[in-house]
């Protein structure tokens, strides 16, 4: 099973960290010892002084595929979910200074929460779905799939390019503005669609 993530699809995300709005999509991998089981704590590791929470639509990959048309790619996934990619924002930032690749940033234990998976048929359009994040009843990010740069269709058929696409493999789509840090104790809630679908404590 492949985590692939997308970075920087949403335009106001790229501009709040200074980051170039890109021409193709931005991808990145995490191991299947990133993600984050139901109901699992998630535990600050001892590397970092500054975790961000970035919340994200997630898709599972339902058939294989490669060379995937963008026309066809809305047959390769059937749920969705909310997701967060929990990021090492200082150590992103030293090896993005240094022009190192960043996944010991991105990419370590635990740091791909995903909620649980809901039929797209729920949805009459898929480019506009709400999702929303609350850090301790605070609601601290909100975003709409209309809003991203690159579709789930289109990323799919980008993906499909490079990585030949399995059963169970999850796309995280990006985040939009408002990542910010956490800290121990904080409650983490995602609601897609105003339905609550992932909850993840802070340790």
């Amino acid at each position: 099973m492949k985590i692939i993530c997308v970075g920087r699809n949403y335009i106001a995300h790229a501009h709040e960290l200074n980051n170039k709005v890109p021409d193709e999509p931005l991808l990145f991998l995490k191991p299947e010892t990133a993600l984050l089981r139901k109901r699992q704590a998630f535990f600050i590791p001892d590397f970092t002084n500054e975790v961000h929470y970035e919340t994200e639509l997630v898709i599972r990959i339902c058939k294989v595929g490669k060379h995937i048309q963008e026309k066809f790619a809305h047959t390769y996934y059937n749920e969705i979910a909310l997701g967060i990619d929990f990021t090492a924002r200082d150590i992103q930032h030293i090896c993005k200074t240094k022009g190192w690749p960043w996944e010991i940033a991105k990419a370590f234990d635990g740091s791909a929460a995903v909620g649980s998976f809901v039929d797209k048929k729920k949805w009459d359009n898929l480019l506009n779905i709400d999702f929303e994040l609350k850090k301790n009843d605070d609601t601290v990010q909100k975003g709409n799939s209309k809003d991203m740069i690159f579709s789930c269709d289109q990323l799919i058929s980008y993906i499909s390019r490079f990585f030949t696409l399995k059963i169970g493999d999850i796309i995280f789509t990006g985040t939009p503005a408002g990542v910010g840090p956490v800290k121990r104790n904080d409650r983490l809630n995602g609601y897609l669609a105003g339905h609550h679908n992932l909850s993840v404590l802070v340790k």
